[in-house]
Order: C-alpha cells, then sequence, then structure tokens
C-alpha cells in the first residue's frame, strides 16, 4: 500500500462512522463563522483531514462496495449502475471550509473527464436536497451528490473497509469493479492527485 501527500504519512481508520459523525458535529457548530475563519488562514479550530492519499496495489484493495440512494435532483443512484466505470465519490457537506474550497477543483476533474468512462458523485452527509443543490449552483458543480443526513447509509456501506471516510471533506475513488481504490483524506491539495489516480484505474481492465 502506498500513501501519496506531502507528509508522505499513513493512517489506520478506528471506528470510522463514529469518527466522522463525530467531526461532522464539531464542524457544523458555527460552521459560517468558522468558514471565515478558515478562508482568512486562522484556522478557528475547524477539524478536518489533511490531504494525505491512501493508494493500496490492486491486489490489496477489499471487496467491492455496493451502496445507494437518493440524489438531491430527486433521481435514485445504485452503484450496481456505474460498475464497470471509475468513480469518484465526494463526502461532503455545504458549510465545510475545505469543502466549498475543492468545489472547484472537483467540478474541473468532471469536465476534465466528461465523456470517459468516469462518474463524478457527492454524498451530502448533514443537508438538505436544496441546500445541496444551492451549493451546487453557487459553486458551478455539475454532477449530483446523494442525500445521506437521515440515514447514513452510504457512509455506512463504506464504513468496515480500511479506506471507510474518515473525515469531512474525504473522497474516495472507486476501481471499475466497485472496489475502494484510492482514500484522500480532507482538502484535496490538487487535481492532479486525483486525475493521476483515475488515469492509472481507467487503464485497468475491468
Amino acid at each position: 500500500m502506498t500513501t501519496r501527500s506531502s507528509r508522505r504519512l499513513g493512517v489506520r481508520l478506528v471506528a470510522p462512522v463514529v469518527a466522522l459523525a463525530a467531526l461532522l458535529a464539531g464542524c457544523t457548530q458555527e460552521a459560517d463563522h468558522l468558514a471565515g475563519q478558515y478562508e482568512s488562514g486562522t484556522g478557528g479550530g475547524y477539524i478536518s483531514g489533511d490531504g494525505r492519499v491512501i493508494q493500496p496495489a490492486a491486489s490489496e484493495r477489499e471487496a467491492p462496495v455496493a451502496f445507494a440512494g437518493t440524489l438531491d435532483t430527486g433521481e435514485a443512484f445504485d452503484s450496481a449502475d456505474v460498475l464497470g466505470q471509475v468513480v469518484v465519490v465526494n463526502f461532503w457537506y455545504a458549510s465545510c471550509p475545505p469543502c466549498r474550497e475543492e468545489a472547484p477543483d472537483l467540478e474541473a476533474l468532471r469536465a476534465q473527464f466528461e465523456g470517459d468512462e468516469v462518474v463524478m458523485l457527492g454524498v451530502n452527509v448533514s443537508d438538505s436536497a436544496d441546500v445541496s443543490l444551492g451549493f451546487a449552483k453557487k459553486f458551478g458543480v455539475g454532477y449530483p451528490s446523494i442525500i445521506d443526513a437521515a440515514d447514513n447509509a452510504v457512509q455506512l456501506a463504506f464504513a468496515d473497509g480500511r479506506l471507510a471516510p474518515n473525515s469531512v471533506p474525504t473522497t474516495l475513488i472507486l476501481d471499475r469493479q466497485g472496489r475502494v481504490a484510492a482514500r484522500i483524506s480532507g482538502l484535496i491539495e490538487s487535481p492532479s492527485v486525483v486525475s493521476d489516480i483515475v488515469d492509472e484505474l481507467l487503464a485497468e481492465k475491468a
């Protein structure tokens, strides 16, 4: 397993759903105030991942993850329908400061891979569909999000894996078989971090 980030550090997830819930609860309080502090560089105690990337070798990837939910557009989503494609799954919510910061990069990735066998998908862990759609309009995000706040079904689907979402934001990249091929914990440092991994996965056979 390789870890790619400026720190070159690894991490093992402990109680992923509990940890994610705790982070989400902490981040939600006074969210707009914290967003302003984050953007000004003062931090304000905001808790998130540090951008580290964990990418296991293909032989070390765990079993495919099946998940489903309702998109903010009202349509149903089932991961079975996108098998054979590379799927980029971003866990986020609207008042999360780094989620706001990385939104343009994620949209740029959507545009970059448009027409390829790549699916961009958000998982909103806190908001209503209306809030999610409002965020997409404000930040120019052109892909949908599953609304996961009510039952955490998508988060739970990934919870047992070694590369479960462990911060907000977290980005998981799934291979053509639906296996988690990489996890980025926290703000994506550069779109190339994601695009390089996606290119590698596109080159693999399903």
